[in-house]
């Protein structure tokens, strides 16, 4: 089943100025099942586009889409994670391109599909893998790593109070059985979290959002990928974001925030062309859903869309930063990635 895509309407608004000239190039770096990048090329009939997922399935079913629609030749499928922006675009020579979209979060492939553990749900066996080539799974993460990390995890990705006493309870429940289903988790969660002092909806919601954070590398691959996409943005390009829990939506806002401001000491006379804004806010803020789509679409509650217009010069001296961002080599501190694929992974 293809659900109708997330703000659409908004994603077009925001999208097709860029698109709207012979050779257009958009990149949908969450690609899923085409939704809305099926949408940009049929209102944008100059533009081609460079689809990315890391998650084969789900591109395979998108690239038939495209035939179906009769868009195939303005398409281009790309199996890769994100943060590969850089090295994606370089293989295919592109060099800067017009639109770089990214719906982050869950496709409607994985939430529907129960064999792949994202969801509480229903119950299912914990994997939570966006790429399934890859090794690591939801049910190794409870299984392998200490308490310490579990409790790390759960706090700085889910947010969540009680991660202490959840990851202890992990650990002690593990000794007799193997948590290795959504249901078991879920049913932990639940004996564990205090009745009281419960947020609306299941109290489990946290704990798996942590989890699969974890597993896929999520915020870490984002923290590399806002530096690549603003890089590659041609004069007039856009980047627009959807985000659709708060670690990503203020990852997402403290990016593009030197951007959009002088910087200078205020006061100053006059503003050297190397302090000017180089990034317009196209969005003032945060677009959410309105009540009609969250009733239509549950999965709009969440989101919050950003979006800018690159409109000038990157100064040299946030270019060379941007550049070590996507590397990899800064970090701001807030959100220290403690597992996925690191040698930092601490196992009993």
């Amino acid at each position: 089943m293809v659900h109708r895509p997330v703000l659409l309407e908004r994603c077009l608004a925001l999208a097709r100025p860029a698109l709207e000239h012979p050779g257009a190039v958009a990149v949908d770096c969450t690609l899923g099942l085409a939704g809305h990048a099926t949408a940009f090329l049929r209102s944008c009939p100059e533009a081609r586009l460079i689809g990315i997922d890391r998650d084969r399935q789900a591109l395979d079913l998108a690239a038939g889409r495209m035939r179906d629609e009769g868009l195939a030749d303005r398409f281009t499928p790309v199996h890769a994670p994100f943060d590969q922006l850089d090295q994606q675009l370089d293989a295919l020579g592109v060099g800067q391109v017009d639109l770089v979209f990214m719906d982050l979060g869950l496709s409607s492939l994985q939430i529907d599909q129960r064999d792949r553990g994202f969801t509480y749900r229903q119950d299912a066996p914990l994997d939570m893998r966006m790429d399934t080539s890859q090794e690591l799974t939801a049910a190794q993460v409870l299984a392998e790593y200490d308490q310490g990390h579990l409790a790390d995890i759960f706090s700085r990705y889910g947010e969540e109070r009680y991660a202490g006493r959840i990851a202890r309870a992990i650990v002690e429940a593990r000794q007799e059985q193997p948590l290795t289903t959504s249901a078991q988790l879920d049913r932990l969660v639940d004996r564990v979290v205090p009745r009281g002092h419960r947020p609306p909806g299941n109290p489990a919601k946290r704990v798996f959002q942590a989890l699969r954070i974890e597993v896929n590398g999520e915020l870490d691959r984002l923290r590399r990928t806002l530096p690549q996409a603003i890089l590659r943005l041609a004069q007039g390009g856009r980047l627009v974001v959807e985000s659709y829990h708060s670690l990503e939506d203020r990852m997402v806002k403290r990016f593009m925030a030197p951007g959009l401001h002088v910087d200078l000491p205020a006061g100053m006379p006059v503003v050297p062309d190397q302090a000017r804004p180089y990034l317009s806010d196209l969005t003032h803020g945060a677009i959410k859903a309105d009540p009609a789509e969250r009733e239509r679409n549950p999965r709009s509650a969440s989101v919050r869309l950003r979006a800018v217009e690159m409109i000038g010069s990157i100064p040299e001296e946030r270019r060379r930063r941007l550049q070590a961002e996507a590397r990899g080599e800064v970090s701001d501190g807030r959100h220290r990635h403690v597992g996925h694929g690191s040698e930092s992974r601490r196992r009993l």
